[in-house]
């Protein structure tokens, strides 16, 4: 799905800010050039096609992949730019939270695409303790799924403070000890799947509540 750059509030405000926690402030202007982004997390079924394997707890073909640390996303994503010749990677913070936001049409939801969490996201409410087929639920202003709930998604940066500062396409952190995760999961409460949640994990981290999504870069 491509997503027209803009300039976005990022941090917790307006109706995220109830049950919001110290790292989603301070709130801070950022500006994002354009981007593509997948309208669903990576499933079983691409990641098995690449890889030849799939280390999932939740099998499915249409289920998103799990299991997966950050340092097996590189590999993923290394193997699928030689297949297609193309650059996928992983969202910035930034980018993945202006996408979940639904970009420049964003309407300001609490969750991605809603402020009723049940309409858009598998969380521990409704998820009957597992993972569901991605797309299942309805979609954000941008038509993208699932960016609140069913697995939490791997972003590209350290995780690190926010600064008060305004940024263009920022990067995070320079260094650190932990990746930035988001989203929420089956197994969270509806505050992990609010837009603005930071969740974080060190690299070699998996687990059966933990994707990704990916982004192309433009030419």
């Amino acid at each position: 799905v491509a997503v027209a750059g803009g300039t976005f509030q990022m941090g917790a405000w307006g109706s995220t800010l109830e049950n919001a926690k110290n790292d989603e402030f301070p709130v801070h202007e950022v500006t994002l050039s354009d981007y593509y982004i997948g309208a669903t997390k990576v499933t079983q079924a691409l990641w098995e096609a690449v890889m030849g394997s799939n280390p999932s707890n939740f099998k499915g073909a249409t289920l998103p992949v799990e299991e997966i640390s950050w340092n097996d996303c590189q590999t993923f994503i290394e193997k699928l730019n030689q297949l297609t010749g193309k650059t996928f990677r992983l969202p910035t913070e930034a980018e993945w939270e202006y996408a979940a936001r639904g970009g420049n049409k964003s309407n300001n939801y609490t969750y991605s695409g809603s402020d009723d969490i049940g309409a858009v996201a598998w969380y521990d409410g409704n998820s009957n303790s597992q993972t569901h087929p991605v797309g299942q639920k309805l979609p954000n202003e941008l038509g993208l799924y699932d960016m609140s709930g069913n697995v939490w998604e791997w972003c590209r940066d350290w995780y690190g403070s926010y600064s008060s500062e305004a940024q263009t396409n920022p990067a995070g952190a320079a260094s650190g000890s932990d990746r930035v995760c988001r989203g929420g999961g089956w197994n969270n409460g509806a505050r992990g799947c609010r837009v603005s949640n930071r969740g974080l994990n060190s690299p070699d981290y998996h687990y059966c509540d933990l994707g990704l999504r990916l982004v192309l870069q433009f030419p």
